[in-house]
């Protein structure tokens, strides 16, 4: 009881500074997919810094220029580039393509990634390697190359690399809509349905998704923050008291318990303790909206 009530008292704090992912967030490996084929993108082999200004507001809430690459590995990329400037001297600056963030996906895989990062300063003459998220040398392969003429410079793919200029949002990376839960007098399992982002003793963090059978069996799948890889989750809800959950994520090498309780005033959080060869910590999980 002391546990559960530290967790409210933490949560009334921490709710409220949850990030919410962003437009770039919601485009999966599957919906990557779909680019090459949607009148919504341009495939391009040269991005100049006239057509980032001018495509840099495709995405919703976000001003950078979003392209997706299939790399020469056959997997899938998504960035947020700008054109900049890198200053060297008191008087002097180079121009440079700034990756704002990327993001290279498993092939066959939702969500799992292989590489990612942010910050990335490519300056001219530089390689970068999306598989590996790496700057790389002449001698090792390399997806995208910047390139400074005279006159201009810009970004182009290498070898069978392929580029797409997104040049407005693609509906299929929307969120689906869902109905905002209510609440009733009694309590009923059907209100563990859903979404929620995991948080796990400020160590690890995911997106948790449940969905309550008949027979009160819990099924669902839970992806990680750290690599989006995809885990299967069972579990129960329990009828006395019925806001009570226990699920466990199932881990290649290990499974982790969980015994939690979603708020019977809004149903808006499950609060609890999980356990991870034997190491029993706290939880808590807020429903997306």
């Amino acid at each position: 009881m002391v546990l559960r009530a530290f967790l409210m008292a933490v949560l009334a704090l921490a709710v409220p500074a949850l990030a919410r992912a962003d437009a770039f967030d919601n485009y999966t490996n599957p919906i990557l997919a779909k680019v090459p084929g949607s009148k919504s993108a341009d495939k391009i082999t040269k991005l100049t810094p006239e057509l980032m200004v001018q495509n840099s507001r495709a995405l919703p809430g976000i001003t950078a220029t979003f392209i997706v690459v299939k790399t020469n590995d056959n997997r899938y990329a998504r960035l947020l580039v700008q054109p900049a400037r890198q200053k060297i001297s008191e008087k002097d600056s180079v121009p440079i393509v700034l990756i704002e963030r990327y993001v290279t996906f498993r092939e066959g895989e939702e969500k799992t990634v292989t590489a990612s990062g942010q910050n990335v300063r490519l300056f001219g003459d530089f390689r970068f390697n999306l598989d590996i998220g790496q700057v790389v040398p002449a001698k090792v392969s390399a997806d995208l190359r910047v390139v400074i003429t005279k006159d201009d410079y810009y970004l182009e793919t290498v070898d069978k690399a392929e580029m797409y200029l997104v040049t407005k949002h693609l509906a299929e990376a929307n969120p689906p809509k869902t109905d905002k839960l209510v609440v009733g007098a009694q309590f009923v399992p059907r209100y563990f349905n859903g979404e929620y982002k995991l948080y796990d003793d400020g160590r690890r963090s995911g997106t948790l998704k449940l969905k309550v059978l008949e027979n009160s069996d819990v099924a669902g799948f839970y992806y990680s923050d750290k690599d989006g890889q995809k885990y299967d989750v069972t579990g129960k809800v329990s009828s006395t008291p019925a806001h009570q959950i226990n699920f466990r994520i199932n881990y290649p090498r290990a499974i982790q318990d969980f015994t939690g309780y979603l708020f019977t005033g809004d149903g808006r959080v499950i609060a609890g303790t999980s356990r991870l060869q034997n190491h029993e910590t706290g939880f808590y999980a807020v429903r997306s909206e």
